[in-house]
């Protein structure tokens, strides 16, 4: 039987605000277990939460900007359960009346654009973390994340692959970050996801019988799960058995998932309105103040790339694809200037070639590399194409001290332990003048080079000769190689096109 996969996420972004959601407790990552809990996060008797300005305006900046319904008025209910990590039993969220209803978010799977609709997207608060490493036989609770901002983004059931699915969750990611509600931080559980995932025979409009899984917090690990609960679910389905709707873990280290307790629906949380906290009112004024405040969406400033800097679409894209790789470009093209000069359109695809090739790859290569983690500085970057765009340099030579930095940086950060940049702006002058990097742009000093490579090379003359293009293409890597990779490549390319024309 052919089976169509059927998959809805539920995300948790952590709010980037100093404080808590109902309380003015820190919300800064690493303390000291249970240093950051105060009297409201845990509900001690006579305390009351506050409703903490700064969320309210994340949580509509959020909607704004994936087209949703803000609701003027919207209710915060308690939602009863008992875990170790959450004192007060019960956790403060919303439920029939949210802040964010509707919106989307249009994706690119490969190259492939899919538009996926969102439900919801409501506030509530983090519970703290139960700790399992550093105790014998036991569990430590640590309540410092107890009362963090959270909102919560849940999708309609839009999703039919793990694919599908990690390219929303990298996009959404992306939007957060870009519109500065959450740090994205998904070692530090800033971002994390639950994937609600079911299987039923294809073309039928029926949902199978879901399984979550819980608490993903890395693009591969989301993957893996999906992956190995979609084929999960189909084994039992063939060997005749049904799927109990539960909620499940995923384990790394297995690359299977294990049930952690059956499903709780809606009414075994036995919801109601908070009684501490009355309904939110959003104003007229608020909503207009949130959304003067609205930085550029990555989908305007790719248009402005287009039409301001002359870049294709698709380099565009690349480069909004995060709010760190969109202002790193950005900051590179500003240090490539001199003084009083403006870049024309050959500048800006000059750098952004350099930071989508050089750069955006190298990131990629590094998997656990925060995505704002850079390993060279822009400013470097930007010395590095000023000395190319002078003819001082060549782009090889810039690629491989780029190159060079960029290990720099994994060096000094291997030893540190903290992000630091390899290079500096100083550092590219003193390399160029010390090592002797500068681009040969001597005429008669290119020429006696090419002279010799066509002496020593007189088949591939011949080749070339006789209509093999190929052998034009090796000459000139001969007389590249020849000068250590410093001649200046187009004239070599023209003294060679000279010296073989008929």
């Amino acid at each position: 039987m052919n089976w169509e996969v059927v998959i809805g996420l539920e995300t948790h972004a952590q709010l980037s605000t100093s404080s808590k959601i109902f309380s003015g407790a820190s919300t800064a990552f690493g303390a000291e277990p249970n240093t950051q809990a105060c009297a409201v996060d845990i509900a001690l008797p006579g305390v009351l939460p506050v409703l903490n300005k700064g969320a309210v305006e994340h949580a509509i900046r959020f909607g704004l900007a994936v087209g949703a319904r803000i609701n003027c008025r919207s209710i915060f209910a308690r939602k009863n359960y008992f875990y170790p990590d959450l004192p007060k039993g019960y956790q403060i969220s919303q439920y029939e009346l949210p802040v964010v209803e509707g919106g989307s978010l249009t994706v690119l799977v490969g190259d492939i654009e899919k538009t996926v609709r969102l439900t919801r997207a409501h506030l509530e608060e983090d519970a703290g973390k139960s700790l399992h490493e550093d105790f014998h036989d036991a569990t430590g609770i640590d309540l410092n994340r107890a009362g963090t901002p959270l909102l919560e983004i849940v999708t309609e059931p839009d999703m039919h692959s793990s694919a599908e699915a990690v390219s929303y969750a990298k996009a959404l990611h992306a939007l957060v970050r870009w519109i500065g509600i959450c740090d994205g931080n998904m070692q530090e559980g800033s971002f994390r996801c639950d994937a609600n995932v079911s299987v039923r025979p294809a073309g039928s409009d029926k949902l199978g019988t879901r399984r979550e899984i819980k608490n993903l917090n890395s693009f591969r690990f989301l993957q893996q799960a999906i992956d190995y609960e979609v084929q999960w679910q189909i084994n039992e389905i063939e060997e005749g058995r049904k799927i109990v709707q539960a909620t499940v873990l995923f384990d790394p280290a297995t690359g299977s998932t294990r049930m952690m307790r059956t499903k709780e629906d809606a009414h075994d949380y036995r919801y109601f309105p908070d009684p501490d906290l009355l309904p939110l009112e959003v104003t007229d004024s608020f909503l207009k103040e949130v959304e003067e405040n609205m930085p550029e969406l990555p989908q305007q400033t790719k248009e402005r790339f287009v039409r301001d800097y002359r870049l294709s679409p698709i380099e565009a894209s690349l480069l909004t694809s995060s709010f760190d790789i969109a202002n790193y470009f950005k900051g590179v093209a500003l240090s490539s200037l001199k003084d009083g000069e403006v870049l024309g359109s050959a500048d800006f695809k000059l750098c952004a070639n350099s930071v989508i090739n050089d750069i955006a790859a190298k990131m990629n290569e590094e998997e656990n590399l925060p995505p704002w983690a850079f390993r060279v500085s822009k400013d470097t970057v930007g010395h590095i194409i000023l000395r190319i765009r002078e003819g001082v340099i060549n782009a090889k030579t810039g690629k491989d001290l780029l190159a060079r930095f960029w290990e720099e940086g994994q060096r000094k950060s291997a030893q540190s332990g903290e992000y630091i940049h390899g290079g500096y702006p100083e550092l590219v002058d003193e390399l160029i003048r010390d090592e002797g990097l500068s681009q040969i742009s001597d005429s008669s000093t290119i020429e006696k080079i090419v002279d010799d490579v066509l002496a020593a090379n007189a088949q591939q003359v011949a080749d070339y000769r006789t209509g093999k293009e190929k052998a034009f293409n090796s000459l000139v890597g001969q007389a590249m190689k020849a000068t250590k990779g410093k001649a200046n490549p187009q004239q070599v390319n023209e003294i060679l096109k000279r010296k073989l024309a008929p």
